[in-house]
């Protein structure tokens, strides 16, 4: 299926006005190239060490992968993004469909140096896409208490909390956005 393959919005200047604009390009990426393997470690490691209090090890990242893959995220039935800031990798995504009219997202995360510079708003901007692409009419996810920025990102993005919809291990808080 061909989706919406890239989008380039320029991030928030961190400067005064003479300063370089910064840019992100957000696009589809497998989930196995080296840059979205990094990406997804990196999302793994921050996430379980914020909820375990410390830092996670190699072989628990490992672990967590195998715990839970990211198999779902390609076409047919989702999508993974990496997106880039002025061509370094700094963030990703991903989507699926829980089924054809809802998508989740999932493994959204931007690297704490990139934060605050429209890399979040623009992951969502092409995942949303995606999950039209994929046919569905709404976006839902999961997140922590713990994971305030996350939650600060979605409720800007036009999330709304709804009740939970699944029963998951580490969902406290759950989001939906109407697509159409």
């Amino acid at each position: 299926m061909t989706t919406h393959s890239e989008l380039r919005t320029p991030a928030p200047a961190p400067a005064p006005a003479a300063a370089p604009t910064l840019s992100w390009t957000v696009a589809p990426e497998p989930f196995t190239t080296a840059a979205a393997t990094a990406l997804r470690r990196a999302y793994y490691a921050e996430v379980a060490g914020r909820y375990w209090e410390r830092q996670v090890t190699e072989a628990e990242i490992d672990q967590g992968l195998l715990d839970f893959p990211d198999d779902g995220l390609v076409p047919p039935t989702g999508q993974f993004v990496v997106g880039r800031l002025d061509g370094e990798p700094l963030a990703c995504g991903g989507i699926r469909l829980l089924d054809p009219r809802t998508a989740e997202l999932t493994r959204v995360y931007v690297d704490r140096r990139a934060r605050g510079t429209g890399g979040g708003a623009a992951l969502l901007k092409v995942l949303e896409a995606e999950a039209r692409a994929l046919g569905a009419e709404r976006v839902r996810l999961d997140t922590r208490s713990d994971l305030v920025e996350a939650r600060a990102l979605y409720a800007r993005q036009g999330y709304a909390e709804i009740p939970a919809y699944n029963s998951g291990p580490y969902a406290q808080h759950w989001f939906e956005k109407r697509l159409v």
